[in-house]
């Protein structure tokens, strides 16, 4: 197999765990109320775990619990801004279809990518101390920035040679 087509793959591969992982991370925005119940049923109402979460941990998360079931309860129509959360996680992860089809002409779709992965942080950072939420919760939310950024600029790397490559090839000219 040729160093091309060899990029080629390493390209698809990771745009598609990408991809996979925008769209995971949507679907998560959307069953919050089903999540927290599972998770109460697994740790237990204090969601101690029996010592085996942190008590900040516990705390926060039963915490938040109460504050999901009362919106689910008083005010269910909150959660419809998830779910558009959620939808543009889905278009997000959509746009890749272009980089999966040419990924040197859609170069730009993993600098996007970088970018946003970036802005995670300050939003996180920034909103949750505006919403009060605890430093290592936001310290989660950044991570997926952070791991979001490997990829993307992973494929941007390659979709960069790959381009290089694709000029150092001789025209082929069509015989008459």
């Amino acid at each position: 197999m040729n160093h091309s087509a060899v990029l080629l793959r390493r390209l698809r591969n990771w745009t598609w765990l990408f991809m996979v992982g925008l769209v995971l991370s949507g679907l998560t925005a959307i069953p919050i109320q089903g999540l927290f119940d599972w998770l109460a049923s697994w740790l237990g109402s204090d969601f101690g775990g029996g010592g085996m979460v942190p008590e900040f941990a516990a705390k926060w998360l039963a915490h938040a619990y109460v504050g999901i079931s009362v919106t689910s309860h008083s005010a269910p129509f909150v959660w419809y801004g998830t779910d558009w959360l959620a939808f543009g996680h889905f278009v997000i992860a959509l746009s890749f279809v272009g980089a999966l089809r040419d990924p040197v002409r859609n170069r730009w779709l993993y600098q996007f990518a970088m970018l946003a992965c970036v802005a995670v942080v300050p939003w996180a950072m920034g909103f949750g101390a505006v919403r009060g939420i605890p430093l290592w919760w936001r310290l989660v939310d950044s991570s997926f920035g952070v791991l979001g950024f490997v990829p993307a600029w992973r494929c941007w790397g390659w979709s960069g040679e790959l381009e290089k490559l694709n000029a150092a090839k001789p025209a082929v000219t069509p015989t008459p």
